[in-house]
């Protein structure tokens, strides 16, 4: 396990101005984003409108390639499932109940999507980022007693929600694309031993291109979801067309008759009625790619109207003929052209599933730079956006996963039933935090809170209670990811408070160690040369720099103590990044310096180095010479009463996942060296 801060995903990096001590500089790639742009946006500048739009107008597009898939490729399967003979719950096909479904599905669309989300949690961003974790970030410094126990507890409650994500990421990329294979039965029933072998090719492929980012992703599959969503209105159109009293499902009377009058009934279809609204936390989690104006303006101009007239339309069909429940979304597009559909909507689910993997990646990020899980190997997919990365930890388990989970269930129908559990989880976790947080943040007088909360958590209770019936059916899978990766990031918080309470009781005072080594001229002779000390901060001192002093009795000519301190922000503002201090003396050669990051950052040590003034390090380093040093610990479980010793296991174990230290921190190996010792937990 490594011995001092966990940080992000490596940023880009260029030529910087020197720091003198007590000052702090950073480069224009590190200002803070406009708060309603994307990452990639913000070097525009005084540019013309012209070239805004055209930015604009790519990020919307990328969007649609990246964001969208999930939700935009529910209606293959949403009105199959609400109305599956094989449901334990069916729905009987009758006009009153296809009408209720309807317009169920419609304003269920449009309260927790666009409402809840696209709406509101998206304007609770942290600088620019979305999701949970976010949220979670918002909360520890907006709420005015942090310590407390609501705040704790909506703290925990939101790592469960992050945890539920984690099975969505699992349980999306099997539905979908499997969903979208079966198309072929429609074409050629002869083509059904091929589905599962076909789906687990994409599946493979799909996970083998994540390295190359959500950026180039985009740019292949914007124009596909494009073509995707115009072909999914225009058969909608058809189907409206020939049943165009399926209109009327568009008044909200309907939806609320069908629950109130069909209550029997009503409840049961919310489990597969969720299915309409997956893929709306990925819009949140994804929208530090994209910004939240791309992801509005493609959701409202394009998303949701064709989403709409393709629920329309295959209500229509089934009205028509209740015989079309077996596939109502293929059966709606022409005998011709079902093979192309089938084709394109292979291709929309491939996307639908970037939108997931996305999110995940997005997630673990954040989540190792706040200290619920080791810090792991992450690459930057793009040098313009500094919130696209790729994790290839997550990448492999969720691979694994999710190919597991085509083999186990074998059919989307089946999936069907997993899947709202965690969807309507995470639903309700975060809107619960929204509201929380905005109470803080904005201010937001507690009445109207109130007034806008309940009937929105009234609504994604009743999704959940409604999934809960599915617990036996398969609902207890996402749980149980949930719980599973719950447990693994709550225990690496803990077995890090642990670790580090210990450390800093071994490490004792900095400035006393200083204040020895000024003292005791015996105790250890200066040599030629520069050393780098990674430290968690500057109130202890390094592991490594006792260890060399105390058994080889030297110190060098220039010692920098280097500590980098992750912030719950994505990027730290120019005027806070790098501090310079001299622990009191500035005539000794050892200096403090604390680099700030966010955790959408990574630094390049050597780099930092570079940009220090002679002035404030006593003198100039020996950059391209330095030696760094590093201290590790090595965990070993114990009889101290901290945690339950399978917690113990669990926590050294998570812990040989982290990423190698000397690359994350890009230092030289040839000039590294390290130094361990052990802590019992």
């Amino acid at each position: 396990m490594s011995a001092y801060v966990d940080t992000g995903p490596r940023a880009a990096r260029g030529n910087q101005p020197p720091v003198a001590a007590g000052r702090t500089v950073v480069s224009e790639r590190q200002q803070p984003d406009p708060p309603d742009e994307a990452p990639g946006a913000r070097s525009l500048g005084t540019t013309s409108p012209n070239v805004h739009d055209t930015v604009r107008l790519a990020l919307v597009v990328g969007a649609l390639g990246v964001v969208f898939g999930d939700i935009g490729t529910s209606p293959i399967y949403t009105m199959q499932t609400v109305f599956s003979p094989s449901d334990p719950h069916p729905v009987p096909v009758s006009t009153e109940n296809v009408f209720g479904v309807v317009s169920l599905v419609f304003w269920s669309v449009m309260t927790i999507v666009t409402v809840t989300y696209v709406l509101l949690a998206m304007r609770a961003d942290n600088q620019g980022e979305g999701g949970i974790m976010a949220l979670i970030t918002l909360l520890r410094r907006h709420s005015p007693r942090p310590g407390t126990r609501t705040a704790v507890l909506l703290a925990g409650i939101g790592i469960f929600g992050a945890a539920l994500f984690f099975g969505d990421s699992m349980i999306t990329p099997a539905i979908s694309v499997l969903s979208a294979v079966e198309g072929l039965r429609v074409v050629q029933p002869s083509l059904h031993e091929l589905v599962l072998p076909i789906t687990a090719v994409i599946i493979l492929v799909l996970f083998l291109l994540q390295r190359r980012g959500s950026a180039t992703v985009g740019r292949l599959f914007g124009p596909v979801m494009i073509i995707w969503f115009l072909a999914v209105a225009a058969c909608g159109v058809k189907g409206i067309f020939a049943h165009p009293d399926i209109l009327r499902a568009l008044s909200p009377t309907y939806a609320v008759g069908f629950l109130v009058g069909r209550l029997d009934v009503a409840f049961f279809a919310l489990a597969a009625v969720v299915l309409a609204v997956t893929g709306a936390e990925a819009l949140y989690a994804d929208m530090g790619h994209f910004g939240r104006r791309s992801i509005t303006r493609a959701w409202l101009v394009l998303v949701f109207p064709a989403c709409a007239l393709s629920y329309l339309g295959q209500g229509a069909l089934i009205l028509d003929d209740p015989a079309h429940i077996a596939s109502p979304f293929f059966l709606l597009v022409p005998d011709w052209a079902r093979l192309p559909m089938v084709l394109l909507a292979t291709a929309a689910t491939v996307i639908a599933s970037q939108a997931v993997i996305t999110g995940a990646f997005s997630l673990a990020s954040q989540a190792a730079e706040l200290g619920y899980l080791p810090r792991l190997r992450i690459l930057h997919t793009s040098e313009s956006a500094i919130g696209q990365v790729y994790v290839p930890w997550v990448n492999w388990i969720l691979l694994v996963a999710v190919l597991t989970l085509v083999f186990a269930f074998r059919s989307s129908t089946a999936l069907a039933f997993t899947y709202g559990m965690a969807v309507t989880g995470t639903i309700a976790i975060t809107t619960l935090m929204f509201f929380y947080v905005g109470r803080w943040r904005w201010n937001v007088p507690q009445w109207l809170l109130v007034l806008g909360a309940i009937p929105l958590l009234v609504v994604d209770l009743l999704f959940l209670s409604a999934n809960g019936t599915k617990l036996l059916h398969g609902a207890w899978v996402p749980l149980l990811i949930g719980l599973a990766a719950f447990t693994v990031m709550t225990t690496w918080q803990r077995g890090r408070e642990i670790v580090t309470a210990e450390r800093q009781r071994r490490e004792g005072s900095l400035r006393e160690f200083v204040e020895r080594l000024r003292q005791d001229g015996v105790l250890a002779r200066r040599v030629p040369g520069t050393a780098v000390f990674l430290n968690r901060g500057k109130e202890t001192a390094p592991l490594a720099m006792r260890a060399n002093v105390e058994h080889n009795h030297v110190r060098h000519e220039h010692v920098l103590i280097l500590s980098i301190d992750t912030e719950p922000v994505p990027r730290v503002p120019a005027h806070r990044q790098i501090v310079v201090d001299d622990l009191g003396y500035a005539d000794d050669g050892i200096t403090h310096v604390s680099a700030r990051f966010g955790y959408m950052e990574s630094p390049d040590v050597p780099e930092v180095l570079r940009r220090l003034d002679p002035i404030a390090t006593e003198g100039p380093l020996q950059v391209e010479e330095a030696s760094y040093f590093l201290s590790t610990i090595e965990l070993r479980p114990g009889d101290r009463p901290t945690m339950p010793r399978w917690r113990k296991r669990l926590f050294i174990t998570t812990s040989h996942i982290t990423a190698d230290a000397a690359e994350h921190f890009c230092l030289p190996r040839d000039r590294t060296v390290i130094m361990g010792s052990h802590i019992e937990l």
